[in-house]
């Protein structure tokens, strides 16, 4: 399916006053960055770069989109038969998935035509805003939760196609499955899932519904114990199951207190292996504060796909420089109050210091900054001359992400509000 006209109207207006003007096909570098990390987070995490690399490939005006802006007139016949030959030609470079990023970070550079550019700029900050939200809460979910696991169960708390991109971005940023099996078909996320309180409401019995479930998923499938009487239902499903029992799963209530209760029930009556998961509206905070309850997992949905009270990274995307009348690459920057944008195009590297702990995120403006011989570079090339040269496994953007998290000073872990925990520092013309 065509993604042009996942766009703005303005997009298509600006690209026919554009070749009205013979400005269209000038150079141009547009940059996708932040001028701030929100509600005082201490970090960023890049999610959503494969399913930018995704979208530019399927990228066309076909006759269909073609017929729609014609019979809306949005742009004028000149427009549409340039857009009917459109496939992005340019490069791209940025920062690689499952990074962590910082204020004015160039997340993302584009350098084409500025007509190429301009028609990306509404794709690509829906993606990297909405995905890189997902993806900076649950890395701080995954933090406080340590080495207990997470699982993403948001599909039903937001649209449907935002809840497959949310899963992706959440497993990018180590949660270790989903409950959305299209996120699992399409993209690999292990998937999970048992049943409902509906389920037990089904039968005439608790027990009844507890023999269905242990009959058709086996011993060692999760049981919700919470739809009546919390003590009787794990009483019963060791009964059913038997010590085998593979886990029980609270969904209400005061989870601490009764994740205790329930594992000093477990091992009572023998069931010392069964796993307490808990679920119900959690977030980093709530999980912070269960670190030292008997829990074995957490199940988190609503907080997850809504980024944790920040559904969106402020992302921009600014044209930083352009070819002028002589043929020479000059900056260009927006300097309204309080909207700033930096000229020049930007390099970027990750400053670490003895101890491999980082120290300062550094932008070059116009060249690569200098680095020691452990300083990191964080760009990459993600397409080459229209073709994407980025692809990756996202088990390596999960893997990327660990290690991009974990160099970063101790203070980044605190869940409280904040500066970002390292400086960004800019070198070189402006």
């Amino acid at each position: 399916m065509s993604t042009a006209l996942l766009t703005d109207h303005y997009e298509l207006t600006m690209v026919q006053a554009a070749l009205a003007s013979g400005n269209a096909h000038r150079r141009s570098v547009f940059e996708l960055f932040a001028r701030r990390l929100p509600g005082g987070r201490r970090y960023g995490v890049v999610a959503g770069t494969g399913r930018i690399l995704d979208a530019l490939e399927d990228f066309q005006f076909g006759a269909g989109e073609l017929d729609f802006l014609r019979a809306h007139q949005v742009v004028d016949e000149q427009t549409l038969d340039w857009l009917a030959d459109y496939r992005f030609g340019g490069h791209v470079w940025g920062y690689p998935e499952g990074e962590t990023y910082f204020p004015y970070s160039p997340v993302l550079i584009v350098e084409s035509s500025f007509a190429e550019a301009v028609l990306l700029e509404t794709l690509v900050l829906s993606i990297l805003n909405h995905d890189s939200a997902i993806a900076s809460a649950a890395s701080r979910m995954t933090w406080a939760a340590g080495d207990r696991p997470c699982i993403e169960m948001g599909s039903r708390r937001t649209s449907e196609w935002a809840a497959v991109a949310a899963a992706r971005a959440a497993y990018v940023a180590g949660f270790s499955a989903t409950s959305n099996l299209e996120a699992s078909r399409r993209y690999g996320v292990p998937s999970t899932g048992t049943s409902a309180h509906s389920f037990t409401l089904l039968h005439d019995t608790e027990e009844q519904a507890f023999r269905a479930q242990v009959n058709a998923l086996g011993k060692g499938t999760t049981l919700l114990v919470d739809t009546y009487d919390i003590a009787e239902a794990v009483r019963l499903g060791v009964e059913v199951a038997g010590p085998e029992l593979g886990a029980v799963r609270i969904d209400s209530g005061d989870l601490g207190v009764l994740a205790h209760e329930v594992r000093a029930q477990l091992d009572e009556q023998g069931a010392t292996g069964t796993r307490i998961v808990v679920t119900s509206d959690l977030d980093e905070y709530a999980i912070a504060g269960l670190a030292s309850a008997p829990v074995d997992g957490y199940g988190v949905g609503t907080q997850l796909v809504t980024g944790s009270g920040h559904p969106t990274c402020g992302f921009v995307y600014k044209l930083v420089a352009h070819e002028d009348s002589t043929g020479e690459m000059v900056s260009v920057a927006k300097r309204s109050k309080d909207k700033a944008s930096l000229g020049g195009r930007k390099y970027a590297l990750r400053r670490l210091d003895e101890h491999d702990v980082a120290e300062s995120e550094v932008i070059g403006i116009g060249e690569p900054p200098e680095g020691d011989t452990n300083d990191r570079p964080l760009l990459v090339q993600l397409v080459e001359d229209g073709e994407a040269v980025g692809r990756e496994p996202l088990d390596v953007a999960r893997l990327r992400h660990e290690r991009s998290r974990d160099e970063l000073p101790v203070q980044a872990r605190t869940l409280q509000k904040g500066d970002p925990v390292i400086p960004s520092v800019l070198v070189g013309p402006s």
